[in-house]
């Protein structure tokens, strides 16, 4: 690093790094805005290869011309029972509906038998009007509501109501999202730095990463290298506040610290850059490298997600470790105004700014036997709450408040068998196609199933559940019409529909936590290893991180029952244990590596305490940073992202003032040397170690 640490602190390499990052940053702001336009949410890019959702969806697309085609389900109620009116509207609305039908009739009405709804769906979706889903079904709701009786309540819902509520709701939120994330980290930084000009410099830094970044992605995705969806979007530009904002403190903590040292500013950033940027370095590779394990994922969301991810942390750190030194530098000393740091001859050891930390260090060192139990007792407490979480959703559960496609789903439930409005869709050779009916039919769980259309040798056949779709009874009848229709000789059956998908999402995403997370804790332990050059100390590490992530986890799930949502997104724990255990492992280097570095110059149980001194106030902010910037994610209305939101920041915190404050400290100060084991440090303060602790006996 130490070519680095000339270069960012250097007379002529800091204004060419300001211009080249300026240049890029003014080339990437229009480029980096498009990226929502290259957004894939369709069912193939999430699905893995091998699903039988995926292989139905293949085979409806090449036979029956699904491609493109989503069905709407229009719900008509009135409670005290549909009038003479009522029924003639419905049944002019399947007239005017037409107009919107695409690749197939409009169907019904269908009354329901206690005479108080009606039903009628249509195959929406023309790419050949230039329009959207979304589009589409406001048109089809604009048009039922102009012919509809007064006191006739109408609801548009099915797959296509749904999945157009979903894109609506995340409409324009990018921005809101953005500058929501902004705010928080600038009023964070703000109350750190106590300056009204120092915050803006790693706020300005981060927001030239997220746009090289944003763009680096874009280009990648319109070359369709990358895969990038709505949730990776939204968890992209969180991420890379959250991780920049981390390392510009820690660069910015040891460059204040050096200039107490260094008469020099150019000095004091070159003795920083060289102690700063390993750490970051190591931090930077951890996340990344964590990130590309979701390659090893099935779920192609998943999946794509990883790469996308790992790409912004790789810029946002080029970013962090060459424009802010630069910046601070040329701005000089004044930046930290009022509190600025002088200079001070007799300034050998580190200036320690916060008094609390040195209070919380003395108490650590002096009973680490007693912390570090009572800490883990604690953590396995609030891991207990792990044991009141459920994951899976339904349609309903997604959604934080329910909107249109919501209500007709519990309207349809209410007076028609509740799958009516997905109903699963079973492919089959059309010479066993009576067999595969019967079949169909006699499975439990199935309401009525009847042959819907015929093509190239193939049928289709449409069951309706009598669970609402995407519930758990709804997966479990889409298993026993699998076997079912597996057994009949020569069908080739396939069953797919909205269910079936969702059942094979779920059943991805628990194959991918099995793999990803132990996959994710080697690649952890295998770059503290290299970094700390020992293997006691990352062993240590790793299970720290573990244990912390299982109480977090546990006392999220509580927070999920207080909020009114208990059922988790499955994808919430994978995603939650990669954020937590990759950005938290962060705070936990950023403290071992000062701890080792002070060990090595006045000894361990000094070092270990003294670097809980220095790093405490630092890694504080950072935690609280990226906890907030996290918990930006509730202002979404999905269930998935406030969820993660609070997971991850709930997860921060207790990392942050218990874990690596508490736990790592108090360990390291109890384990001693041995921590360092098999490393040189181990030998060579292993004897001093050992004579602290004759003299200290009574």
């Amino acid at each position: 690093m130490s070519w680095v640490a000339r270069t960012v602190s250097g007379r002529t390499g800091g204004w060419l790094l300001l211009v080249l990052w300026i240049v890029l940053a003014g080339v990437a702001g229009s480029v980096g805005s498009k990226l929502s336009s290259v957004e894939n949410n369709d069912a193939q890019t999430w699905l893995p290869g091998g699903a039988q959702s995926l292989q139905a969806l293949n085979l409806a697309n090449e036979h029956f011309g699904s491609a493109d085609v989503s069905d709407a389900v229009v719900v008509y109620a009135r409670a005290g029972g549909l009038t003479a009116a009522d029924k003639t509207a419905v049944r002019a609305d399947v007239e005017s509906l037409s107009r919107f039908a695409y690749r197939g009739p409009v169907s019904g009405p269908v009354f329901s038998r206690d005479g108080q709804a009606a039903i009628v769906s249509l195959p929406l979706l023309s790419p050949q009007t230039g329009g959207t889903l979304t589009a589409e079904v406001k048109n089809v709701r604009q048009a039922v509501r102009a012919g509809t009786p007064a006191g006739l309540t109408s609801y548009v819902s099915g797959p296509a109501g749904v999945n157009a509520d979903l894109a609506s709701s995340f409409s324009g939120l990018d921005n809101k999202l953005l500058l929501a994330t902004l705010l928080v980290v600038a009023v964070v930084l703000l109350i750190t730095y106590r300056s009204p000009v120092l915050w803006l410099l790693p706020l300005i830094s981060v927001g030239i990463a997220v746009e090289v970044g944003s763009a680096v992605v874009y280009l990648l995705a319109k070359s369709s290298v990358l895969l990038v969806n709505g949730e990776t979007a939204s968890i992209l530009y969180v991420l890379l506040f959250g991780v920049g904002t981390d390392y510009g403190l820690l660069i910015i903590s040891r460059y204040r610290e050096e200039l107490h040292r260094h008469e020099a500013r150019r000095d004091a950033m070159a003795a920083a850059a060289r102690q700063a940027l390993p750490p970051v370095v190591a931090s930077a590779a951890t996340v990344t490298i964590a990130l590309l394990c979701l390659l090893a994922a099935q779920l192609n969301s998943t999946h794509g997600m990883g790469p996308v991810l790992a790409i912004g942390v790789v810029v946002t750190f080029g970013v962090m470790a060459t424009l802010l030194p630069a910046l601070l530098v040329i701005c000089g000393r004044w930046v930290f105004w009022p509190f600025i740091p002088r200079y001070r001859a007799d300034a050998a050891r580190p200036v320690a700014e916060h008094r609390a930390w040195s209070t919380v260090a003395g108490l650590v060192a002096r009973r680490p036997r007693v912390i570090w139990p009572v800490t883990v007792l604690v953590l396995g407490i609030l891991a207990v709450g792990i044991t009141s979480l459920h994951t899976g959703l339904t349609n309903q559960q997604s959604f934080i408040t329910a909107p249109e496609s919501i209500a007709g789903e519990q309207v349809i439930a209410a007076h028609f068998p509740a799958g009516l409005s997905a109903p699963v869709n079973v492919y089959a050779k059309q010479a066993a196609a009576p067999a595969v009916l019967a079949a169909v039919r006699s499975t439990p769980g199935v309401a009525s199933a009847q042959q819907v259309a015929a093509s190239d040798g193939w049928v289709q056949v449409n069951a309706v559940l009598t669970a609402q779709p995407d519930s758990p009874p709804a997966e479990q009848t889409v298993v026993r019409l699998r076997q079912a229709t597996g057994g009949v000789p020569g069908a080739d059956a396939l069953v797919g529909g909205q269910t079936a998908t969702t059942l094979d999402t779920n059943n991805a995403e628990g194959h991918d936590e099995r793999v990803i997370i132990p996959l994710v804790l080697a690649v952890v332990f295998c770059i503290l290893v290299v970094l700390l050059q020992a293997l006691i100390a990352p062993l240590l590490l790793v299970i720290c991180a573990a244990l912390s992530y299982a109480a977090a986890l546990g006392a999220a799930a509580l927070l999920f029952h207080a909020i009114g949502h208990p059922n988790a997104d499955p994808s919430v724990p994978l995603f939650g244990f990669l954020f937590l255990v990759a950005l938290g492992v962060d705070y936990t280097i950023f403290y071992i590596t000062r701890a080792k570095e002070e060990a090595a110059r006045v000894g361990h149980r000094a070092g270990a305490a003294g670097a809980l001194v220095v790093t405490g106030g630092v890694i504080t902010s950072a935690g609280l940073v990226l906890a907030a910037t996290f918990s930006v994610l509730t202002v979404l209305p999905a269930v998935f992202t406030v969820q993660l939101g609070l997971l991850v920041a709930v997860g921060v915190l207790l990392d942050t003032f218990g874990v690596r404050a508490l736990l790592v400290s108090s360990l390291t100060i109890d384990i001693g040397p041995r921590i360092w084991w098999p490393g040189r440090l181990s030998r060579e303060l292993g004897a001093e170690f050992t004579a602290v602790r004759v003299r200290s006996r009574p």
